[in-house]
């Protein structure tokens, strides 16, 4: 979040975070191919199959190492019912076992042996046996990446707009965490000017010149855009359709936000203070809030150190 107010890009804290969550997976599902060949060593069938297409394991669990993914089956069969998992994986696992063993057959020129040494224990496997470990790890490493922007996006949408509250000390009762348009449509955040008028927010952490998320933006009737990072195009579309927006990746981006409330005629105090020196204090304030309310007063989590 810090980085985001700092004019600095965000994205290697999520992408650290996708390492870390990625090896760690590496790493234990290493040490289970290990224990799984050594435990089927007189098993002429397909043990990966024996052991990582279980029907006894979690849905997760299968469609990772049948090398799908969970909303690939959705889009085709509209359910992850667990039925439909169990067919589906299984029969997709048969043929990239087929595909594999094809490939290899095809070129007899390549001879590739991947050893793995887990615990002073080792096991070779086929370039084949390879080729499903390794596939399965991509899967894996897809999986956990889009997952992490995903919900990276979704935890920092409210706190972002809080710290912004927060920063420029708009009054409680001039912004609400959550509410609809006159379409029924959900928008992130709202503000309120002092007389009455409601403000929609959106905010989006979007790549360069991304027209998905601007045209979101247009689909909810949003009045206020906020985004890591915007286009011209994009800039140009939203000014024209009169909707206020801020990038925060712009040299000291933020301060577009006090311009908005200005215009607005949204309460609140300039901020002209030093952000690396108070941003801390600001997100605790944030967070203290949207915990209070997401929580029902529940006392608050630990969070983790602010970046």
């Amino acid at each position: 979040m810090g980085r985001l107010l700092r004019s600095e890009d965000y994205r290697t804290e999520v992408i650290a975070l996708i390492n870390a969550e990625f090896l760690e997976y590496a790493i234990e599902f290493f040490g289970r191919v290990v224990d799984a060949k050594l435990k089927n060593q007189s098993v002429t069938a397909d043990w990966y199959k024996a052991e990582f297409l279980d029907a006894r394991l979690r849905s997760d669990d299968l469609i990772i190492h049948s090398g799908l993914n969970k909303k690939t089956i959705y889009d085709i069969y509209h359910s992850t019912r667990r039925e439909i998992v169990l067919e589906v994986t299984q029969e997709h696992y048969t043929q990239l076992y087929e595909a594999i063993s094809s490939l290899v057959d095809q070129d007899n020129e390549i001879d590739v042996t991947l050893t793995i040494k887990f615990r002073g224990v080792s096991v070779d496997l086929t370039i084949g046996e390879s080729l499903i470990v390794i596939n399965t790890l991509a899967v894996k490493r897809a999986e956990l990446r889009g997952g992490a922007w995903s919900t990276t996006g979704k935890r920092v949408e409210k706190i972002l707009m809080l710290t912004l509250c927060k920063l420029y000390r708009i009054p409680r009762g001039n912004y609400n965490l959550t509410g609809l348009t006159k379409s029924k449509r959900e928008v992130d955040f709202f503000l309120v000017s002092n007389d009455g008028k409601k403000s929609n927010c959106e905010v989006k952490l979007m790549g360069k010149g991304n027209p998905e998320s601007a045209d979101a933006t247009i689909a909810r009737a949003s009045e206020i855009f906020v985004a890591d990072k915007l286009s011209d195009l994009n800039k140009k579309q939203l000014s024209e359709l009169g909707i206020n927006w801020v990038e925060l990746r712009a040299r000291n981006g933020y301060k577009k936000f006090g311009e908005i409330l200005r215009a607005l005629d949204i309460p609140h105090i300039e901020y002209t203070g030093d952000i690396d020196g108070e941003i801390d204090r600001v997100l605790d304030e944030a967070f203290q809030e949207y915990d209070a309310v997401a929580n029902q007063g529940k006392p608050r989590r630990k969070s983790p150190p602010h970046r």
